[in-house]
């Protein structure tokens, strides 16, 4: 990675929290930072500080807060501008689907000549939680218009999410595609896993020698069944009934929390599974938690990719996810099975305990993810050359 000066790359994603993509530019940024390859700033439409902002701002990122919305459009068409002219970037990498059109456009007269639209999340989600009436699904509409019209490129988590969204329309057929995937460091899921579940046993007061499913992810909204994306409630009734075939079960939720813990918790209860079945809300060592669990249960309804299904398999953690989940997300093939939720939890909690039962290959494993386009070296190589003449690897 060789350049006269450093490439000079625009990040415009909602903020810099715990999610998949916010994690990957942050592993790319602490990259790319030794090397001073690329020179990565962050535009945040959210406009709020989050979790990883001072980290960003002492590896020499630049984060502008600019909020988007229809309220804040002048402003934010304005400053937009301002801070394109000021930084005078090689790339614009917008991480927000159909938005991106309307940011683009937004930025007329001061955009660089790579302009990436990134498509992160199902089309199950926009039809559910943003596109909920008329007049956002005309904004949607819109955007992808805006979208054929603006970017050099459209990326996605993975091929199955870019055919979801609608992006392999024949008025896109002029934009060169390629699936993204998210990248991590598969080195920090090497361990004992002996070790790792000893500790968290001790955390949680289990005994010893329990059998720990682990469910990583936000706790869906509503405690009830519908649309919601993670599948959190089917996800407990799983959970109960596995704990009620084997003794040795113990459910961990990691994950950020919502009004329906209180229900789920009741439910728990009411089955008499208090303590064997706990939400830990957001942890910052899911490396420990894969490692010391026994299998993950993965059973969206709809994922962009999954990269917490990649994870495990970097810890030579077995998977039992939805046939939602694209299957770009295997790499050990052997790790992971997929279910219909449909198939109920009975179904699900003997594949579940089918697969905790398996004998783990962690360095095996982890080699494989290593080698595999999920590093973040590769990930890393990917972006780069996407940003230095506008064609992915």
């Amino acid at each position: 990675m060789t350049s006269q000066r450093p490439i000079r790359v625009l990040q415009v994603i909602d903020n810099l929290g715990m999610g998949g993509a916010e994690t990957w530019l942050m592993e790319v940024l602490r990259l790319w930072s030794k090397s001073r390859a690329v020179r990565m700033d962050f535009l945040l439409t959210g406009g709020n500080r989050c979790v990883f902002d001072d980290e960003a701002q002492q590896l020499g990122a630049r984060i502008h807060y600019v909020r988007y919305g229809r309220t804040h459009l002048a402003r934010f068409t304005r400053e937009f501008r301002r801070v394109l002219r000021e930084g005078r970037y090689d790339a614009v990498h917008d991480h927000q689907d159909h938005a991106s059109g309307w940011h683009f456009l937004l930025g007329t007269g001061a955009l660089p000549p790579v302009r990436v639209t990134h498509v992160h999340n199902p089309a199950y989600m926009i039809r559910h939680c943003y596109g909920v009436n008329p007049g956002r699904r005309l904004t949607v509409r819109l955007g992808q218009a805006l979208v054929a019209c603006y970017s050099t490129r459209i990326t996605g988590t993975s091929w199955q999410v870019i055919a979801e969204c609608g992006y392999d329309a024949p008025r896109f057929r002029r934009i060169p595609k390629a699936a993204l995937h998210c990248g991590f460091d598969p080195g920090r899921f090497l361990g004992c896993a002996d070790v790792a579940k000893a500790s968290l046993c001790r955390e949680f007061g289990w005994p010893g020698d329990s059998k720990i499913v682990l469910f990583a992810g936000r706790i869906d909204q509503s405690p009830e069944a519908g649309p919601q994306n993670k599948n959190s409630g089917f996800a407990v009734s799983v959970g109960i009934e596995c704990a009620r075939r084997d003794a040795r079960v113990r459910l961990l939720f990691a994950g950020a929390p919502s009004p329906a813990v209180a229900t789920l918790e009741q439910r728990i209860a009411d089955a008499g599974m208090s303590g064997r079945i706990r939400f830990a809300g957001v942890r910052r060592d899911i490396e420990r938690l894969m490692l010391a669990s026994d299998v993950l249960l993965f059973p969206s309804r709809a994922e962009g990719l999954g990269m917490v299904a990649v994870e495990a398999q970097a810890a030579g953690l077995p998977v039992l996810a939805s046939t939602a989940v694209p299957r770009e997300c295997v790499v050990v093939p052997e790790l992971v099975r997929f279910q219909e939720v449909e198939a109920g939890e009975a179904k699900w909690a003997a594949d579940l305990l089918e697969l905790a039962a398996q004998p783990r290959n962690i360095p095996g494993a982890n080699q494989r993810v290593a080698a595999s386009p999920f590093a973040i070296e590769n990930s890393a190589a990917a972006l780069f050359k996407l940003y230095s003449n506008g064609a992915a690897a």
